[in-house]
């Protein structure tokens, strides 16, 4: 097959290196079904990417990907690259709104989508340039928009490849051509479309590939979405370098769904956002010492919580089905009383810190470092710079700046944007604010935005309230904010726990039970924290907050302190 130069840190010389070693393993599939061999997952790519070029996509035009993870969001994302053509994911919990700006700014010429997903598109109707394709094979009744389902389509490219005698010619592509550009939902508002190059993703899975030893043949269980960069190269690109197979999901991974796949599939790798092991920690392992008055009794020495916590974390690993070597938490901040639980339990765990600006690793690991603090992110990957900008000279906090060959070419038709955040010699600002100890880990604050600057001069930082509050059995979420120069924190409690707690009572007691336990978290909370982060009120909100695809509240909606639910 003639490809143009070949150069290593392209994603189309990676897949072509590793379905050729790996041609008769099994590559990728929905959990609990038949996978797809690595050949013929490479001949679908080819045979995608010739129709699509034949059909008039060039090198350099946009094609969005707007669906849930599948062997088919694959196939169609490493079949535009192939044609030098820029794949442009979308989040699939994105609003109706944000999906029209990104097809119309983006003007894409083709759409992969799936069933559940075709209402967001309808209003655009006619607007929508060029062939619309179904990734799960939906045939729209309605005339709105007109889809072609993914297997026809596919068909189709697969029985005109074999049918050529001549190997089909794609334009040749280099590490520094754009891949992908990806629409952040961040917490700070203004979404930013970022280009990554085919390097910034390959060179990110290339330096994750030294954070463990990674088995090929090995499974790995993905349960975040693909068009999110930390899933797309850790969960994606990563395994596909050393012949793993990847099982898709494919529905919500609460914890019912997650061992039943798990028991089923006995992954290797998992990578999951912190909600996944706070969740199971919250309804799982408190709920085991809890209702124990010796296990309680014994979890208030070091040596009998560390034989408690090894006993339970035993346990969780056959929860997620008992050959689990790795579990990578990423995306968002985890609670430092669930790292330490799993550090003591022996789980096999590693805490993962970027952005999509930085493809996304910036810092993790390596495993069996036992220099990694708790609470730290771990190391800067191989090849990845870490400096601190503006430290404070008495706690070492400052601004995070990175540089690489994972950071981002930058934002899509913003050079201004782009010159706030990335200097001429490659340093990215993060917009973090975080310091490194004296063995090199890194330990994240919280946002430099997000920073309560008190009357007195004093900095707070809200997520380490948040992430106390949030320790709490009957927290499920939390929001620290100042509001007339005090500190309030509003709490969306577990109704269920609430429920079971207040069975049978009046409405009137169950409010009141609300109430105190307000109350008791203000008191409590205060008293383990310094005065001038104290709170002055802790109030109920009775809806979740909205939240980013990596499960972070999107904190810049509650600025003007319009927080109830």
């Amino acid at each position: 097959m003639v490809l143009g130069p070949e150069v290593g840190m392209t994603l189309n010389y990676v897949i072509d290196s590793s379905c050729s070693k790996f041609k008769d393993s099994h590559a990728i599939g929905m959990a609990m079904e038949s996978p797809l061999t690595y050949k013929v997952f490479h001949e679908r790519i080819v045979a995608l990417a010739s129709r699509m070029q034949d059909e008039g996509i060039v090198k350099g035009d946009h094609i969005a990907v707007l669906g849930e993870n599948s062997p088919n969001w694959g196939i169609a994302y490493l079949a535009i690259v192939r044609l030098g053509a820029v794949a442009v994911p979308i989040l699939p919990d994105l609003p109706e709104s944000d999906v029209h700006h990104i097809l119309n700014e983006m003007q894409v010429k083709a759409l992969f989508i799936t069933q559940r997903l075709i209402e967001k598109v309808n209003e655009l109707g006619s607007d929508l340039k060029g062939v619309v394709i179904t990734l799960d094979d939906y045939e729209a009744d309605s005339e709105v928009v007109s889809v072609i389902p993914f297997t026809s389509y596919l068909n189709e490219a697969v029985a005109t490849l074999r049918s050529n005698l001549a190997e089909p010619v794609f334009p040749a592509v280099k590490e520094d051509d754009t891949a992908s550009i990806l629409y952040t939902s961040g917490t700070s508002g203004f979404s930013k479309a970022v280009m990554l190059s085919h390097k910034n993703l390959t060179s990110n899975a290339y330096a994750a590939s030294n954070l463990m030893e990674i088995e090929p043949g090995s499974t790995w269980l993905s349960i975040l979405p693909m068009s999110h960069t930390y899933e797309f190269t850790c969960g994606f690109i990563l395994p596909l370098l050393y012949g793993c197979r990847i099982a898709y999901a494919g529905k919500a991974p609460t914890p019912a769904i997650l061992q039943k796949l798990c028991s089923h599939e006995r992954p290797a790798v998992i990578f999951a956002v912190p909600l996944v092991l706070e969740k199971i920690y919250k309804k799982r392992v408190l709920p085991q010492i809890e209702k124990s008055k010796l296990l309680s009794l014994l979890c208030k020495t070091t040596v009998g919580r560390q034989f408690i916590y090894r006993r339970i974390g035993k346990k969780l690993l056959g929860f997620f089905g008992g050959n689990l070597e790795l579990m990578g938490i990423g995306g968002a901040a985890l609670n430092p009383e669930v790292e330490k639980f799993l550090s003591e339990a022996r789980f096999p765990y590693l805490i993962g810190y970027g952005m999509t600006e930085s493809s996304p690793l910036i810092a993790g690991g390596p495993m069996g470092d036992k220099a990694i603090a708790i609470g730290s992110t771990g190391k800067s990957l191989p090849g990845v710079d870490i400096r601190i900008s503006d430290a404070d000279s008495r706690t070492g906090i400052g601004e995070i700046f990175v540089r690489g060959p994972n950071v981002m070419k930058g934002y899509y038709d913003d050079m201004d944007t782009t010159a706030t955040v990335l200097s001429s010699d490659g340093w990215l600002a993060t917009g973090d604010l975080g310091f490194l100890d004296d063995a090199e880990n890194l330990h994240i604050s919280g946002r430099s935005k997000n920073v309560i600057v008190m009357a007195n001069g004093e900095n707070v930082y809200p997520e380490a309230i948040e992430h106390k509050i949030n320790t709490v059995n009957w927290v499920v979420e939390s929001l620290v904010i100042e509001n007339g120069g005090k500190l309030e924190a509003w709490i969306y409690p577990d109704y269920e726990f609430i429920d079971d707690q207040t069975a049978g009572s009046p409405r009137s007691d169950r409010r009141a039970y609300i109430e105190n336990l307000l109350d008791i978290m203000r008191r409590e909370m205060n008293d383990q924290l310094p005065r001038t982060s104290r709170l002055s009120k802790v109030l109920e909100r009775r809806e979740p907050f909205i939240k980013t695809a990596t499960h972070k509240i999107k904190r810049y909606l509650y600025d003007g302190h319009a927080v109830i639910g």
